[in-house]
């Protein structure tokens, strides 16, 4: 899928665009305009009173520069989503054509819903899988037409008290994907969703929900990106998984922000008997990245998987990881871990791993693989292992590398030009994770790696 880095198109106008700063006022217009029950008004109230009383994180990346008054925390591009390409605005179709999302729609994808700064604008999914009780839609589309099953499961994973972020996201929520998938259902094709933050200093705050039922498969695969722009905005999301027993759910995530873009997301799955999660996350762009998915493997056999990359550039601080939480006896998780560092850029790994006093025979393995483009470069490590139970096991490796100068000589002897002997050892490095993306997003990723690798060994 083609990922805009430097576009600076927009809509001309919105239907809706609020002052900049938050406020009780704007928490609740945004909640009338959206016709919403008095139950989630309330939560976004308290949830807006949250982030008002918790302090900024002082652990991982800075985030002292983030200007929250100045940011215009909803708007609106269109009053309903549309469900043809042909509706949609030319100068918004125009992004998403060149993105390459209607095109990848028709040759690799179960469903689609596009996300164009606060709200979705555009949204489709295979008759036979809606004949099937799958469910596609915006989060906002869940709430009316789902209400009983949001209200079961929305901030139950990821409360609004769980950090200043989430409770940001909370009050302020728009937008989102709400995916449901019937006991039994197989979903062979990937549903994709795809956010695109196209105004300056503007706040996106998607909320996404997945349930899938007993011995359910879906695969869900989400793109962002951002155009240029020299004022930061913000993009604090939060994703919550349920995976019911014997169920099995992917969700990859490849992003391309800007690099002005500060990208705050609290991702986690609960994990029931037999089931499996596995995040495959691959970061670029972005200011600031601060993100930790997680699974809480709470059912007997459950499995977590992990699976992320990082590339960190001049002025990026890339503070990515994951968490595993085994709750439960004969539980295991995965964590592959890569990160490359050039110009200047900083990379870590924050993760944790814990067995609790149930997890018994439980195992886990975490790989911290960082390679090191140059000396002004930096790579980090912090690892938080907790085990309660004495019959568990954890194993934690980590590497360091860098690209020396003897082998870009010694490729270059073999009848390669400099960037294709740096081209062949990233994709090397790369290639655990690169295997397990899609077709079309693995040729992209490819290609942005090398976009952000050019003229960096040093």
């Amino acid at each position: 899928m083609k990922q805009i880095l430097n576009e600076n198109s927009g809509t001309g106008s919105y239907r809706y665009k609020s002052q900049r700063g938050l406020s009780e006022n704007l928490v609740r217009e945004i909640s009338r305009k959206k016709g919403e029950p008095a139950w989630m008004l309330k939560m976004r109230l308290v949830a807006l009173e949250q982030f008002e009383a918790m302090p900024i994180p002082s652990w991982g990346a800075d985030l002292s520069q983030i200007k929250w008054g100045e940011i215009y925390y909803y708007l609106r591009p269109v009053d309903l989503p549309y469900k043809s390409w042909k509706e949609v605005p030319d100068s918004v179709r125009r992004v998403f054509t060149a993105i390459g999302v209607p095109e990848a729609e028709k040759a690799f994808l179960a469903g689609v819903t596009a996300q164009f700064d606060s709200e979705k604008i555009y949204g489709s999914l295979k008759a036979s899988l809606a004949k099937q009780g799958v469910v596609f839609l915006s989060m906002d589309e869940g709430l009316t037409q789902y209400p009983e099953i949001v209200k079961k499961y929305f901030g139950k994973i990821v409360p609004y008290g769980d950090n200043k972020l989430a409770a940001l996201n909370t009050a302020v929520w728009s937008g989102g994907s709400f995916v449901y998938v019937p006991a039994g259902i197989q979903v062979d094709l990937p549903l994709q969703a795809y956010f695109r933050i196209n105004a300056e200093k503007a706040g996106q705050f998607e909320r996404t929900l997945i349930v899938v039922e007993e011995g359910a498969r879906v695969h869900y695969v989400e793109g962002c990106s951002a155009p240029a722009y020299s004022s930061a905005s913000l993009h604090a999301a939060v994703v919550e998984v349920i995976v019911k027993e014997r169920a099995k759910v992917r969700y990859t995530t490849v992003q391309n922000w800007y690099k002005t873009v500060y990208n705050l997301v609290t991702k986690r799955a609960t994990v029931a008997k037999d089931a499996t999660m596995e995040w495959v996350d691959c970061n670029l762009g972005s200011r600031v990245t601060m993100k930790y998915p997680s699974c809480i493997l709470q059912g007997e056999g459950a499995h977590g998987e992990m699976l992320s990359m990082a590339v960190a550039g001049n002025g990026q601080d890339q503070d990515t990881g994951a968490k595993m939480i085994h709750l439960a006896p004969r539980t295991t998780s995965r964590i592959i871990s890569k990160s490359i560092s050039q110009k200047g850029g900083r990379a870590s790994y924050r993760g944790q791993v814990k067995m609790g006093p149930a997890a018994l025979g439980s195992r886990s393995k975490v790989t911290c693989d960082a390679l090191i483009m140059d000396p002004l470069s930096r790579s980090d490590t912090y690892p938080n292992n907790q085990i309660l139970t004495g019959s568990s096991q954890i194993e934690h490796e980590a590497y360091v590398s860098r690209v020396g100068e003897e082998q870009i000589k010694y490729l270059m002897s073999r009848g390669l030009t400099e960037e294709e002997a740096q081209t062949l050892i990233i994709r090397g490095f790369l290639e655990p994770i690169v295997a397990e993306l899609p077709l079309e997003y693995a040729v992209e990723l490819n290609r942005l790696v090398k976009l952000e690798m050019i003229g960096s060994v040093g």
